[in-house]
C-alpha cells in the first residue's frame, strides 16, 4: 500500500496546476530532516516535514528565482555561522542576490495549523518584514499566482473590503455561487480561488494590517470576463471591491 501524502489537499493542487512537477521535485533524506529540526530545538511543523521531504533537494518549478529553500542550504548556513541558532526563529530560505539583505525565516512565536509565520530579516537579526502567514499559504499563492493568473489573457488588481468581521464568509459565499472552489484551507490573511477560465488570490499582512481588507489579483479570459465576477462579487452584502490597475492596459 503506497504511503498517503501528509499534505493531500496542497499536493493535490500543486501537482495538478505546475506543469512537470511530479517529474522535478525532490525531497531530502530524513537525516537531513534531522539535522533542521536540531538546529531548530524543537518538533519542526508538519507541513515544514512535508515540505522538506518533497522539495527540501529542489523545488522544480516552483523554485523562486533568488530563493534557496533547499535543507543543504539551510544546514550550511547554520554550519558556517552565518545564522546562528534561535528558538524563536528558523531560516527557511536563503536570499542569494547580494542586493538584498534578507533571509526567509520561520517565526515560531506565530505558529499556526501545523505551521508558523514566514517573516523576512536580515542573518543577524533586527526589524522583522512579515510575508506570510504560513509557508503553505505562500507556496500556494505563489503557484496559483504564476501558473494560473499570470497566464490568463487579462487581469487585475485591486482591494475587497468588508463592512463586518465575517466579511470573508460573504466574499467566500459569491465566489462559490461563481463556480469558484477554494484549493486549499488557508487562515483570514489570505484567500485562493479557481475555476478552469479564472483565478483569484487575495491576501493581507499578517500581523499589523487592515482586518477587513485584502489586496487581490483575478485573472480571466477578458476584461467582461473580470467585470462580471467582481460585479457579482460587489451585490454580496457588506463588501466593497476597487480596481486600481488592469494588465494589459484597457483601451
Amino acid at each position: 500500500m503506497s504511503e498517503q501524502p501528509l499534505e493531500p489537499e496542497l499536493e493535490a493542487f500543486l501537482l495538478r496546476i505546475v506543469p512537470g512537477l511530479a517529474e522535478a521535485w525532490r525531497g531530502c533524506t530524513p537525516e537531513e530532516i534531522a539535522q533542521v529540526e536540531l538546529i531548530a530545538g524543537r518538533p519542526l511543523p508538519s507541513f515544514y516535514r512535508w515540505f522538506l521531504s518533497r522539495m527540501g533537494r529542489s523545488m522544480g518549478p516552483l523554485a523562486y528565482p533568488t530563493l534557496d529553500f533547499s535543507a543543504q542550504r539551510v544546514l550550511a548556513c547554520y554550519a558556517d555561522g552565518l545564522i546562528s541558532t534561535d528558538p524563536r526563529f528558523l531560516l527557511i530560505a536563503y536570499e542569494t542576490d547580494e542586493m538584498m539583505s534578507e533571509h526567509l525565516f520561520y517565526d515560531f512565536s506565530a505558529s499556526t495549523r501545523e505551521d508558523a509565520l514566514v517573516t523576512r530579516r536580515d542573518a543577524e537579526g533586527g526589524p522583522l518584514s512579515d510575508m506570510f502567514s504560513t509557508l503553505r499559504e505562500m507556496l500556494a499563492r505563489g503557484a496559483l499566482f504564476r501558473f494560473r493568473v499570470r497566464k490568463m489573457p487579462q487581469q487585475c488588481d485591486g482591494m475587497v473590503r468588508g463592512n463586518n468581521p465575517d466579511f470573508l464568509s460573504h466574499l467566500d459565499s459569491a465566489m462559490s455561487r461563481l463556480g469558484f472552489t477554494k484549493p486549499i484551507s488557508t487562515g483570514h490573511r489570505c484567500r485562493l480561488y479557481d475555476r478552469p477560465d479564472a483565478a483569484m488570490i487575495c491576501d493581507g499582512l499578517p500581523r499589523g494590517g487592515v482586518e477587513n481588507r485584502l489586496s487581490f489579483t483575478l485573472g480571466g479570459s477578458s476584461d467582461g470576463a473580470l467585470r462580471r465576477i467582481l460585479g457579482e462579487v460587489a451585490m454580496e452584502p457588506s463588501l466593497e471591491v476597487k480596481v486600481y490597475r488592469w494588465t494589459p492596459e484597457l483601451r
